[in-house]
């Protein structure tokens, strides 16, 4: 099996907000995201947050965070971002107590009418490894198994703390830009 192939880990958490489909704009939020809100998703995990673009001009979100006992650095570009979808894809630093390794993130952000004038947002990560990876899994006698269960418990975890929090931040973003 190819590494790209391996899933390392994968969760989506959903939430409702009292926000109609038509009023939200993921795109317009992910990347106008203010630093200190970004912080207030996920407490105490979220440190840092920016947007920027890759040298061909693409947009990218960077960001730095606590996934269980790993400091990773985010490099999320965008592959594709509109109002009601957006696929991120990172090759993220993970930083640990053994040392620095690379991981592969794909983030989905999405946006369906759940009815009644009301959105369901869903937050969609799936982490696979990297040959950096598995390299630093040889090197330290970590077996994948091991790696990707503690990952699927971190990264599970951390998405269903920041899931309901995006979604409110998305919904208010919404309603200023309705006014």
């Amino acid at each position: 099996m190819k590494v790209l192939d391996q899933i390392l880990s994968q969760s989506a958490y959903s939430h409702e907000i009292d926000v109609p489909l038509a009023k939200v704009d993921i795109a317009d939020w992910l990347f106008n995201l203010p630093e200190a809100e970004y912080l207030r998703c996920c407490v105490p995990d979220h440190i840092a947050a920016g947007v920027t673009t890759t040298d061909d001009g693409r947009r990218m979100s960077i960001n730095v965070e606590m996934i269980g006992s790993g400091l990773v650095v985010q490099h999320y570009v965008a592959e594709e971002a509109g109002p009601s979808y957006v696929r991120m894809n990172s090759i993220s630093d993970v930083f640990t107590a053994n040392g620095r390794t690379q991981v592969n993130v794909l983030w989905e952000l999405i946006a369906e009418d759940a009815g009644n004038g009301r959105t369901r947002y869903t937050n969609c990560v799936t982490a696979r490894p990297t040959d950096a990876f598995m390299a630093f899994l040889d090197e330290h006698r970590i077996s994948f198994a091991d790696a990707a269960a503690a990952r699927q418990a971190a990264g599970s975890d951390h998405n269903r703390r920041e899931t309901p929090f995006f979604a409110e931040s998305i919904a208010r973003r919404a309603k200023v830009a309705a006014r």
